[in-house]
């Protein structure tokens, strides 16, 4: 059984007003070079297949483009529903895109748990049980109770996630049973576990309620397909418990990242190879920071690396000089006139403030809490000084406050 595991497309993103549909089609038509080449038996996109709830038409378009272009090579399409995605808007054509062999799973029904699927290989035979779990919206697995405290409700989610993931397993261990079949059990998820390291263009999954789900707390699957973190990564130090990441970088600090997508061989119930098949780097986004010297070396040294192409760079440009200069708009347009430039943003580094550091023999009992407060003011940038003096005030009011509470105590 031959699987690719990909996640997080966000069709119909725009960058800064620059639209990806470009690069998402690029995307789409190499992946359909890939899935036919090795022979793919099935492919998952574990969530966030739009950027937004109402996507533009043009990437409803990219989306439905691929699922006809998919039917021709016999690989079967499972899409599951992430938190950017709306219920709605996935669920309008999942009876029509179940006659062209994909099926669509945008939300749970916590009444009617989703059986697991059965994943066919080229022969037809079962090749794999997928536990097709997509974004589990909090709504959908808790019930808020009067006077329950945060922590509370973070660790009724926390149950309830793995509950459900436990009780989804026990299913497909009864229907592997019952089809006297030896082959794998795969889950798929669209959440943030503990030790993920995330970017700029991952947004919180579960503000308020569930910051990270534990890995420990899944069943033993064979294989464990997740979406939402953008960097491609395992989990836990298990090879088996894997984000693919997003396909292009949508943030400038994903740039230096190799995306790819994870391409799974079974033999029977056993994962035999796991493979990242590289994605192609489709549009250049590169950050450069320095002062505008330091900035003019970077950029000659991308004229040499890219000049001889046919293609534009998108550039992130961070100005660290401490000086004022009212002209630097305009400086910077003058080091990338060239057509091979692109600036996206231009910014500038936030003042270095000397760190506070302790005198050797200087102890905590020795400063006031205004000593503190005033040197933890020393490292913070603000918009003002007047914002500085209200946040002083407030907290010399807050000081003397505490203060009375406990002489009347």
């Amino acid at each position: 059984m031959r699987i690719i595991h990909t996640s997080d497309w966000h069709l119909g993103q725009y960058f800064f007003t620059k639209t990806r549909a470009k690069e998402h089609q690029q995307f789409l038509d190499w992946l359909l070079v890939q899935i036919k080449h090795y022979q793919v038996d099935a492919l998952i996109v574990a969530g966030d297949i739009f950027d937004t709830g109402s996507p533009p038409s043009y990437a409803r378009e990219l989306y439905n483009r691929f699922v006809v272009a998919i039917r021709d090579t016999q690989c079967q399409l499972v899409i599951l529903g992430g938190n950017h995605d709306s219920v709605a808007t996935l669920n309008e054509s999942k009876s029509l895109l179940a006659c062209l062999n994909t099926t669509v799973i945008a939300n749970i029904d916590a009444e009617t748990p989703q059986a697991p699927l059965i994943l066919p290989q080229k022969d037809n035979t079962p090749g794999a049980l997928l536990c097709a779990i997509p974004y589990l919206r909090p709504r959908d697995m808790i019930s808020s109770k009067s006077g329950q405290s945060g922590a509370e409700k973070q660790n009724a989610l926390k149950e309830a996630i793995a509950d459900y993931y436990q009780a989804q397993y026990q299913v497909a261990l009864d229907l592997r049973k019952q089809l006297n079949a030896k082959i794998p059990i795969i889950a798929t998820g669209h959440l943030t576990t503990i030790g993920a390291s995330v970017t700029d263009s991952v947004r919180e999954i579960y503000i308020g309620t569930l910051e990270a789900f534990s890995a420990t707390l899944f069943p033993e699957f064979d294989y464990i397909a997740l979406g939402h973190i953008h960097r491609p990564q395992v989990v836990n130090k298990s090879g088996h418990i894997r984000y693919s990441g997003s396909p292009i970088p949508l943030s400038f600090d994903e740039s230096g990242q190799q995306k790819s997508v994870c391409l799974i061989d079974f033999e029977q119930d056993k994962l035999t190879n796991l493979t990242l098949l590289p994605i192609p780097e489709f549009q250049l986004l590169r950050t450069i920071s320095g002062s505008l010297k330091e900035i003019a070396i970077q950029l000659e040294d991308l004229k040499k690396q890219y000049g001889e192409l046919d293609t534009t760079i998108w550039l992130d440009i961070e100005v660290s000089t401490q000086d004022y200069l009212s002209d630097i708009q305009t400086r910077i347009q003058e080091l990338t006139n060239d057509p091979l430039f692109d600036v996206i943003l231009l910014r500038r580094a936030k003042k270095q403030r000397q760190t506070f550091t302790q005198n050797e023999n200087e102890t905590l009992t020795e400063l006031t809490v205004y000593d503190v407060f005033e040197r933890r003011l020393e490292q913070h940038e603000f918009d003002s000084e007047e914002t500085k003096a209200r946040l002083t005030t407030l907290f010399k009011q807050a000081v003397e406050m505490a203060e009375q509470e406990d002489n009347e105590a």
